[in-house]
């Protein structure tokens, strides 16, 4: 596989229309001194006052590139409210790993939210793959205040065998259920990773004792794209099967509108409107709810 030749095609999708006006109004943003924080708000705050034509660019830029999903980001008093407070599913995982002097793959990375807290780690590298070019916008006007050294790829979890380094640490955070065969999907992050490398991995889950999964019939929670919820017993097979050992559980949590909700950064329906109105335990479907487990397996 030739991954050169897939980064130059897509390269060309900065140049959709959808896309386009973005990377023209990214190259129109004024150049600040600032000072950046990467806690639960990773947070650029400017040296100087800016004025009123710099706070509006700014406000302009975020909401072209909108729907923001994970987050928040304040932007020199520009608060972004992400659907997604990733704060907490961060605070959960970070008690259990450390980057320091690690080359650290983000697989699925979105905006960059999680790459960006983990800075304070020290890493040698992170590396962020996802193949969409909104998100890739989204990562690069938050990078041109923070100037971090992150490289983002427009490539997926399939390209990671054929990536030009194997990494020390993987996370693949919520992306397992959207791949209709998550064995393959867990066999190529474990060839993108060195022997005795960490994964960190969450996805949805369902109750039980047995090694079974729901496979939903056309949705799950609204959305279209989810194949498989496996049981706890069924993900551990699942990565025992893709040459991952030492699985660890980390945390079971349910999904409530705590972490996940509408905000006027999206303008669309967010967790409220994907659950039973008269059941919160159910889905408009009738699945169980979402429930995410967290795990942390050992490469073989």
């Amino acid at each position: 596989m030739n991954l050169e030749e897939i980064r130059q095609e897509r390269q060309k999708w900065m140049t959709w229309k959808n896309i386009a006006p973005l990377r023209q109004a990214l190259s129109e943003l004024d150049e600040l001194e600032v000072k950046c924080s990467f806690e639960d708000t990773i947070k650029v705050e400017s040296l100087k006052p800016l004025n009123e034509a710099q706070s509006t660019k700014i406000k302009e830029v975020a909401k072209l590139m909108m729907p923001w999903r994970k987050g928040p980001f304040d932007l020199c008093g520009l608060f972004i409210d992400t659907e997604w407070q990733s704060f907490l599913k961060y605070n959960l995982l970070e008690p259990n790993f450390n980057l320091k002097d690690k080359v650290v793959a983000d697989v699925g990375c979105n905006n960059g939210y999680y790459m960006f807290r983990m800075l304070k780690q020290e890493p040698k590298e992170i590396v962020g793959f996802d193949p969409s070019a909104l998100y890739q916008t989204q990562f690069d006007f938050i990078n041109f205040y923070v100037k971090s050294d992150i490289k983002f790829e427009l490539l997926g979890v399939e390209h990671l065998p054929f990536y030009e380094q194997k990494f020390d640490t993987v996370f693949c955070l919520g992306v397992l259920y959207h791949r209709p065969d998550p064995v393959g999907t867990l066999k190529a992050l474990a060839k993108g990773m060195h022997s005795g490398a960490e994964l960190f991995l969450d996805t949805f889950m369902i109750d039980g004792q047995e090694d079974i999964c729901l496979t939903p019939e056309k949705t799950y929670s609204k959305i279209p794209n989810i194949y498989f919820v496996p049981t706890v017993k069924a993900l551990k097979n699942w990565c025992m099967r893709a040459g991952f050992i030492d699985i660890e559980v980390l945390e079971i949590t349910v999904t409530t509108e705590d972490e996940q909700r509408s905000t006027p950064w999206i303008e669309g329906q967010s967790l409220g409107s994907f659950l039973d109105p008269d059941d919160s335990s159910k889905t408009v479907e009738g699945y169980p709810a979402p429930k995410r487990v967290y795990i942390k397996a050992i490469r073989k």
